[in-house]
């Protein structure tokens, strides 16, 4: 990162041509509209100078980063976040306000739910996110009406909390739906057509061609490999998703939905052993996988995989063409064959939809706990009404918006990316190849994708590679970020991209179906941080005794959730719910507080930072994980070993979280860090994730252990992050 100790006074021409615009004539022409625009501002305070900067457009997408951060820092470099907050980088105008679904929302209903406290979405936001927990009711009753959740039987009422045995209350009671058809019918609010492109994709051999398929194609697709299921499976059946994020993967996922089975996600980045651990806990009767993976240009086994786990029925997909790349076991079916099971059927291409209680199950997916297994999480068709609820709100995602997310069915952004796009009436843009690749940023460009999401380690190698030099994202009228923590100057390097629009912080979990702190289009944002609760989610802040902080305190601690969560889980199916979401949870305004496990810091002025995790469960790249998976390979990884113990800490600077292996050897044995680091790489990537990297290996003599016998990983990691802090003073 680029520090500087120059106000943006102080900056001259040899400044500008050090950071990067060499052409001296250029420079000096970048100089004087910077004058200009300060002079506007002078006398305002940093926030309103870097506002006109922005504003007036003094810095170009494609002008080098060492310019931008020229810039950006200097305005903020006698900045004091401990009394002032985080600096801002984005403002709302009030126009933009108004245009927002919440801000329209809250522009007709406002003055009647606040009276004359209500002044405007800017101003009044924060009023009305509280009022959104208050009274969830009368918030919910306004905007399911703005989604595209059609009832087959409607609910007696919005939330139900006489079941004193069900602290989270029930949503929609008696409510009886499909939210799968919800995704796949035209309608009038949000406005969706049957000619409407619902999905924009392009495979990354053919840089040339954008594929469009329009709303009735995809339902007619996604009937026809519903009514193939029913020649295959029992009703209720569990069938696993083990591919890429491809169009067919997508209406393979509806198809489940729509026809009352139940989707189990599971990520095509996974080792044998982790795709054959989700199927036995899931009972999984069959599973659709791809014979490869293509990336690149080069294939990597997938199906391979898929039968070194499990014996259950798998149909493959072919990665190229339309037949399978090798040869398959009996029990096993084609793409081709399982689509021709409904050839003899009059209109293949209909299908009535399975309706069921809103509570039913719909898709298992897995969050990884600190007892080995993986926790299965249980989303119902409230689930994906929850999540699309905070696409609507915090994303701003609206009818005409193209929608792109590199991720996966097997994480939870997944299905939070395909229900936030189809109920809020948007087109999903998927590109089959990797996100990594210049190629993935010239199918953002080409095809007018209007939201981007990202993790940060994605955007780290964007930054890094410089592979998205001269394309035009200047389309986009928003990014979201999720999955780990962000870096100031990756951030301001990817909204720099697009003349300085928002970044939404998203930070939440597969058992909510949604986040519980976010960005919002209502509010200044700052690099690498959230702007509010999201809304209807209350949440304190507690100590070390477990009392909350008062709400408008800066603080770091635990969170602690409201349990009223529509769409959040009340079942895990191999674990006790209670035990893990609730029990030893302090008791707030009469309610027992859900654990979410997350440390988070208030600042000054209310914003919020994600501090690391409670337990011992870590987010390495994105991906949740415990130490207790990772010790387990990583003490079989060399016969020397005695014992591990695995530990994430953020860089000093932000960014993605580093994974740490400390190790005990054996008596007589002596190791070199360099070379256990090696094997420990290896042995993680063959059986956990080929994603995961151990950053360092330290040697000592024992672990920390409390008195009855417990390992003190919170200490290790408080000895890291001491070392990492004096090695950035060096």
């Amino acid at each position: 990162m680029m520090e500087t100790k120059k106000s943006i006074t102080e900056v001259g021409v040899d400044d500008i041509i050090k950071a990067g615009l060499s052409v001296e004539e250029e420079a000096k022409e970048f100089y004087r509209i910077l004058k200009e625009t300060i002079g506007e501002a002078k006398g305002l305070d940093p926030r309103e100078v870097w506002r006109k900067v922005v504003d007036n457009r003094v810095l170009k997408p494609w002008h080098p980063h060492g310019v931008h951060q020229l810039v950006y820092y200097s305005v903020y470099s006698h900045w004091d976040s401990s009394t002032k907050g985080p600096p801002l980088y984005w403002f709302p105008s009030l126009h933009e306000s108004r245009r927002a679904n919440l801000g329209r929302v809250m522009e007709i209903h406002g003055p009647k739910l606040l009276g004359t406290e209500y002044k405007d979405p800017i101003k009044s936001f924060s009023l009305f996110q509280k009022f959104s927990v208050e009274h969830p009711e009368a918030y919910w009753s306004i905007v399911l009406k703005e989604l595209s959740v059609v009832f087959h039987e409607p609910p007696k009422c919005i939330l139900d909390t006489t079941d004193k045995s069900k602290p989270g209350g029930t949503w929609l009671p008696g409510s009886v739906l499909n939210i799968a058809e919800c995704c796949l019918q035209p309608a009038s609010h949000p406005s969706k057509k049957e000619d409407d492109v619902a999905i924009v994709w392009r495979d990354e051999m053919d840089e040339s061609v954008l594929h469009h398929l329009k709303l009735k194609e995809f339902r007619e697709q996604v009937m026809l490999v519903a009514n193939a299921l029913d020649t295959t499976f029992t009703k209720g059946d569990a069938i696993a998703i083990d591919m890429p994020m491809t169009v067919n993967a997508v209406i393979i996922y509806l198809a489940i939905v729509l026809a009352g089975f139940v989707v189990v996600s599971i990520a095509d980045s996974f080792a044998a052993k982790e795709i054959a651990t989700r199927l036995r806990v899931s009972n999984a009767k069959g599973i659709f996988t791809q014979d490869f993976i293509l990336r690149g240009g080069r294939k990597f086994p997938l199906y391979s995989r898929v039968v070194e786990a499990n014996s259950c029925k798998a149909i493959v997909i072919p990665v190229i063409g339309n037949d399978v790349g090798l040869q398959l076991r009996n029990q096993d079916q084609t793409w081709i064959d399982f689509l021709s099971s409904v050839n003899h059927l009059p209109r293949p291409n209909y299908y009535s939809p399975v309706y069921q209680p809103v509570d039913s199950l719909t898709n298992i997916l897995f969050s990884s706990g600190t007892t080995g297994d993986p926790k299965a999480i249980g989303w119902t068709h409230l689930s994906p009404i929850r999540c699309s609820h905070d696409g609507w709100a915090h994303v701003d995602i609206q009818e005409g918006d193209v929608y792109c997310w590199p991720t996966n069915l097997g994480w939870v952004m997944g299905p939070i990316l395909l229900y936030s796009t189809f109920l809020c009436g948007a087109t999903l843009a998927l590109f089959h190849g990797s996100p990594l690749s210049r190629g993935f940023g010239k199918f953002v460009q080409d095809a007018g994708v209007t939201v981007l999401g990202t993790v940060p380690s994605i955007v780290k190698a964007w930054k890094s590679t410089n592979c998205m030099e001269g394309l035009d994202w200047t389309k986009l009228k928003s990014f979201c970020s999720t999955g780990e923590a962000s870096n100031v100057d990756d951030d301001l390097w990817l909204s720099s991209r697009a003349y300085y629009k928002p970044i939404i912080e998203c930070c939440g979990g597969t058992e909510l179906a949604s986040s519980y702190i976010q960005g919002c289009p209502l509010q200044p944002q700052a690099f690498g941080a959230f702007s509010t609760a999201s809304m209807t989610t209350g949440f304190v802040i507690l100590d070390e005794n477990g009392v909350s902080y008062p709400d408008d305190m800066p603080c770091v601690g635990e969170v602690g959730l409201s349990p009223l969560l529509m769409g959040a889980s009340d079942r895990l199916l191999n674990a006790d719910h209670d035990k893990v979401y609730f029990k030893g949870m302090p008791m707030y305004k009469g309610m027992q507080l859900r654990r979410h496990g997350d440390i988070i810091k208030r600042t000054v002025g209310g914003y919020f930072v994600v501090q690391g995790r409670a337990d011992d469960t870590m987010n390495l790249g994105g991906i949740k994980t415990s130490s207790v998976e990772i010790e387990r390979v990583c003490d079989r990884a060399e016969e020397s070993i005695m014992e591990t113990a695995a530990i994430s800490v953020a860089p000093v600077d932000g960014g993605p979280e580093l994974l740490v292996i400390f190790v005990v050897l054996k008596k007589g044995f002596d190791g070199e860090p360099d070379k256990l680091k090696m094997k420990f790489s290896k042995a993680i990537q063959n059986n956990l994730n080929p994603l995961f990297k151990v950053s360092f290996v330290k040697i000592v003599p024992e672990f920390p252990r409390t008195a009855s016998n417990k390992l003190l990983r919170r200490v290790l990691r408080d000895q890291m992050k001491h070392e990492l802090s004096v090695r950035s003073k060096i």
